[in-house]
């Protein structure tokens, strides 16, 4: 199991627990965490699952492919932690991983 802490754009913040296994934003689609909306299901091409990794997770969470660097890139909106939840695999080392939901993602 992982504790997840999302930090939602009203600035309040959403834990929730899952099974390790799957996706951050399978995880955040199945418990509905607000602002994260999953429209191409998960296939890194939309970018509406767009997070904030906080600092102190970036390793662990591992860093983004080239395909989801430029997905991200063409949001206007990629900063330093940014990451598609599609592309987070949930394993035993994120628990207690916190993100905040991008800012005007697409």
């Amino acid at each position: 199991m992982a504790l997840l802490r999302f930090v939602l754009r009203d600035g309040h913040e959403r834990v929730i627990i899952v099974p390790t296994g799957g996706s951050l934003m399978e995880a955040a689609v199945a418990h509905g965490v607000d602002g994260i909306d999953a429209l191409c299901g998960g296939a890194c091409a939309c970018g509406t699952c767009h997070v904030i990794v906080a600092q102190e997770w970036r390793t662990a969470c591992g860093s983004a492919s080239a395909d989801e660097q430029e997905l991200l890139e063409s949001t206007g909106q990629a900063r330093d932690g940014s990451r598609l939840g599609c592309q987070i695999e949930l394993h035993p080392g994120l628990d207690g991983l916190r993100v905040t939901i991008a800012p005007g993602a697409c």
